[in-house]
């Protein structure tokens, strides 16, 4: 099987394990009734199923292209393309929203992005399981892809650990044997990215099937719907934040239920919990790795700037609440309660924010209250960009550059102070904290202009700069909730049919506006600054 498949384009192998969960909701909407449901995912299934069959007897002989352009073309392929034929069934189950709308929802869920053009009470359940589908299997598609394809290019943040890209003498003369352990990707395997995929798609799955079902039970037992939970279940693992409505995730199960999903989410905060971790670990305890205490710090911070607050308005005037306080609690008690809540909701949905999730807790709006914020969008806006760990389903920066850029902003406070001091901390932290840096520092300019780029040309049309900014953000972090936790003004140039939803933020934009975010979406999946490796390699290499 693995010789088999191993002699098909990537692309082909993804459209047929496309083609066969259209079976799932088929199965779904017949055991629900809904008949008209299941003969359009089954056809469209078997239709898909013929036609991927027949494109990969077609290319198991071809000419294989340069690597570096196949890899890019793999990746931009099974992004922008293959959301098309998922978006079959979706357009033939609601007629009225088109081709075009049906294909950008399926690139949102795909890119693990998880905006919606459509009120969740608008759709039908089969159809959102569709989506949440696509949402898990772009989840499992990336973090195979990140592992199988991008590790040996030494792109999508591998690039920061590796001595091959930004080389420097001085460093490599410090841990010599070191910069073999730190090249493992580049292997026999390099030139068969098909087979790479497979293998380490056989290894990832299962794990990433396993903490998905173990995660739909918990939510079952905490009392959520199976169906709701199996959304909630396969939105928290792949972090694209789909779900049966925009609702808190604690709206059913409380508490208890945030505390799972929140247990969960830190799978995407480090590459460590799955298998390949070991490229990119720094560090052998978990206690010191730095993603996981960047994260810690970025959310301890959120979580005590939102409950403090209250507190350093009775001294500071530029702390003072917008919006007026509550009532006070009758007792000590219920206002220590109160302030629990209010840092529990601040947690979670910084975590949930962190990880581009973007859920809300169900004492988010307490938390608001609490610390008198009337949309507090540019720090939810500033944690998505933050993003989550290296070559997981997280998207944003990632934590390991701000921590490079971190040690690097120490080393040089710590030169003005002792300027003759010697830094230690061995070969991996020297190289995140000289090259390493560097590289993050290059891709946080080209994050930072691809944002400019998008927010202008989103303004092109009618829409305001507040708007923009948000949408545009939310694209290149691949935070599609951003946009319905954050009060936008609509806009209304363009029509997804009934079921649509302009007061998000999204269905309103005109065509040319949801093709430039649906490129953003694409490029904040992929990184820019890997697209830009992948095309001129040998730049790169240099």
């Amino acid at each position: 099987m693995d010789r088999l498949l191993g002699r098909l384009p990537v692309l082909v192998i993804a459209g047929l394990v496309l083609a066969l969960a259209m079976l799932i909701p088929a199965a779904h909407a017949e055991a629900v009734g809904e008949r008209r449901l299941a003969l359009i995912f089954a056809g469209s299934g078997a239709g898909l199923l013929v036609l991927w069959l027949m494109l990969g007897i077609a290319t198991a002989a071809a000419p294989e292209a340069p690597l570096s352009r196949g890899v890019l073309s793999t990746l931009l392929g099974v992004f922008a393309l293959l959301p098309l034929p998922a978006a079959i069934p979706f357009a033939a189950a609601m007629p009225d929203t088109g081709l075009f709308n049906a294909w950008w929802e399926m690139l949102s869920c795909l890119t693990t992005t998880g905006a919606s053009l459509y009120a969740a009470e608008l759709v039908a359940p089969t159809l959102h399981l569709w989506r949440g589908i696509l949402g898990w299997l772009g989840g499992l598609f990336i973090l195979t892809a990140a592992i199988a394809l991008m590790a040996p290019m030494r792109v999508g943040g591998f690039e920061i650990m590796d001595r091959s890209t930004g080389n420097d003498e001085r460093f490599d003369r410090i841990g010599g044997t070191a910069s073999a352990e730190m090249r493992p990707g580049r292997d026999e395997h390099m030139k068969d990215p098909a087979r790479r995929l497979i293998r380490w798609g056989m290894a990832i799955a299962p794990v990433y099937a396993g903490l998905t079902v173990a995660l739909w039970a918990g939510l079952v037992v905490t009392g959520q719907g199976a169906l709701g939970a199996l959304l909630r279940a396969m939105g928290t693992l792949s972090t694209s934040g789909i779900g049966m409505d925009a609702r808190p995730v604690g709206s059913t199960g409380g508490i208890a239920a945030e505390a799972l999903v929140a247990l969960f989410l830190l799978a995407a905060l480090s590459r460590r919990a799955w298998p390949g971790g070991d490229e990119l670990r720094t560090t052998p305890r978990l206690r010191h790795d730095p993603e996981l205490r960047v994260a810690a710090g970025l959310v301890a911070l959120v979580t005590l700037t939102l409950v403090l607050r209250p507190f350093l308005g009775a001294f500071l005037a530029e702390f003072q609440p917008v919006l007026a306080p509550e009532p006070a609690a009758p007792d000590v008690g219920g206002g220590l309660a109160r302030a629990a809540g209010a840092a529990w909701g601040s947690l979670f949905t910084a975590l949930s924010f962190l990880t581009t999730t973007g859920w809300t807790s169900i004492q988010w709006e307490g938390a608001r209250a609490w610390a008198g914020l009337t949309a507090p969008g540019l720090m939810l806006a500033g944690l998505a960009i933050m993003g989550g760990g290296v070559a997981t389903t997280a998207g944003g920066v990632k934590l390991l550059r701000v921590f490079a850029l971190a040690l690097h902003a120490r080393r040089e406070l710590d030169k003005i102070v002792h300027p003759a001091s010697v830094a230690g901390g061995g070969p991996v932290i020297r190289r995140l904290r000289g090259p390493g840096a560097y590289l993050a520092f290059i891709f946080f300019m080209v994050f930072a202009m691809s944002i400019m780029a998008t927010i202008a040309l989103v303004s092109l049309r009618a829409v305001t700069l507040e708007t923009a900014t948000i949408l545009s953000v939310a694209a290149l972090t691949n935070t599609g909730p951003l946009a319905e936790a954050i009060p936008l003004i609509p806009v209304y140039e363009g029509s997804v049919g009934i079921a649509g939803s302009p007061w998000q933020g999204w269905a309103g934009l005109a065509p040319a506006t949801k093709a430039v975010l649906a490129a953003a979406m694409v490029a904040g999946r992929l990184e820019m600054l890997a697209i830009l490796a992948l095309l001129t390699p040998g730049a790169w290499r240099r």
